[in-house]
């Protein structure tokens, strides 16, 4: 009988890595996958953005992070249980972030919940856009004070409260990163994403004709080899420490 429960027990090991499609092993209670990785969207996406990254993380487990935050407060309650509940089921847990989603992960996770992060064109000066906002909006800070919250004729919402949190909130972010920029993006200047890829001493790839959104069939294909690039770099690295 014991005989039979040990190779049934293989067995269902062995099925049940099969299913998952991806590396695991056993930990006490269930499956540990060797990596996780989240997929956070920007404003207008969805989870389901995520399907896109399977084939680019082929022996990773890929989800799409469905978060309700819409500010970076809410970010703060939200992002650190959802990931730390990730972080107990997988070895290494990779971050792809795109535009607000990563300013999100950037005020709300830290190195113990994330091992690497890939930025797609991420808002990293919260505080300066909003003043660029502001800018164009013909709007100044006394009005923006006294009003609390200002509709724009650009779709945007100047809130008070958010420009408060973001100067008393600043960035802290030490997390292997890699981020992809292109070079006509409207809402972060070159100068900005310079210094903050300094601040954080992250990798910068800039595609020339990228905008802010990556959409279009060119820039989907500069974004999937960068991300090749990079794991294929990261793959020599850990096989050469053994």
């Amino acid at each position: 009988m014991e005989n039979w429960k040990k190779s049934n027990s293989q067995t269902l090991r062995r099925s049940a890595t099969h299913r998952i499609g991806v590396r695991c092993f056993f930990y006490f209670g269930g499956f540990c996958i060797k990596e996780i990785v989240v997929y956070v969207h920007g404003k207008g996406g969805s989870a389901q953005e995520a399907e896109h990254y399977k084939a680019l993380f082929p022996d990773c487990e890929v989800i799409g992070f469905d978060y309700r935050a819409q500010a970076p407060w809410e970010a703060t309650e939200e992002f650190p249980g959802f990931f730390a509940a990730l972080r107990k089921r997988c070895e290494k847990l990779t971050l792809v972030a795109n535009s607000i989603g990563a300013f999100f992960s950037l005020v709300s996770l830290n190195e113990k919940l994330v091992d690497t992060a890939y930025f797609i064109s991420p808002v990293v000066d919260m505080e300066q856009l909003i003043c660029n906002m502001m800018r164009w909006a013909g709007v100044s800070e006394a009005e923006l004070a006294e009003k609390q919250e200002i509709s724009t004729t650009f779709g945007e919402t100047l809130s008070w409260q958010y420009l408060c949190y973001v100067r008393e909130h600043p960035i802290s972010w030490e997390i292997s990163t890699h981020i992809l920029y292109g070079k006509k993006d409207d809402l972060t200047s070159m100068e900005t994403i310079k210094a903050f890829v300094e601040k954080i001493n992250a990798e910068l790839t800039v595609m020339p004709g990228g905008e802010h959104w990556f959409h279009t069939k060119e820039q989907m294909q500069f974004l999937d080899i960068w991300i090749l690039k990079k794991q294929s770099k990261r793959s020599r690295y850990e096989n050469s420490r053994f």
